[in-house]
């Protein structure tokens, strides 16, 4: 599990001082169940990196406020607010509302257009056609 904040960071040059936008913190979807859940090691590697992390979930921001309590992160109220001035945006869960999401929107939103699909939710090719910079797990 480690080796996806060191992809992150590999992909991104640098982590300090990089706004990360984090979508989906529960271990798997229609849950706001976190135990086990990857987002929590990657959370805590990057924000010991330096950097400066926005989240959301549908249903796992409770639990997320109770587990990231003493970490300086912003809470955010939708997909939007996290992608607004950040320099990348992670997709963690595969949440049907992630699935759903405007990239156009995101576009006009996001610093840089880096996504990193760590559950392979989407297309790459629709993706990078889209103008985005795209990084799965486990797909060329």
């Amino acid at each position: 599990m480690l080796f996806l904040p060191q992809k992150i960071e590999k992909n991104l040059k640098k982590i300090k001082g990089k706004s990360i936008g984090i979508l989906g913190l529960a271990f798997k979807p229609n849950t706001d169940d976190m135990r086990e859940s990857p987002s929590i090691v990657i959370i805590n590697e990057l924000v010991k990196k330096g950097a400066g992390i926005k989240v959301f979930d549908p249903m796992a921001m409770g639990q997320a406020k109770k587990i990231f309590s003493s970490l300086k992160i912003e809470f955010s109220d939708n997909s939007y607010e996290v992608a607004r001035n950040s320099d990348a945006l992670v997709f963690l869960t595969e949440w049907n509302e992630f699935r759903e999401i405007d990239f156009v929107k995101l576009k006009k939103l996001l610093k840089s257009f880096i996504i990193f699909d760590l559950r392979n939710i989407f297309e790459p090719d629709k993706i990078k056609k889209l103008g985005f910079e795209y990084i799965g797990v486990g797909r060329k």
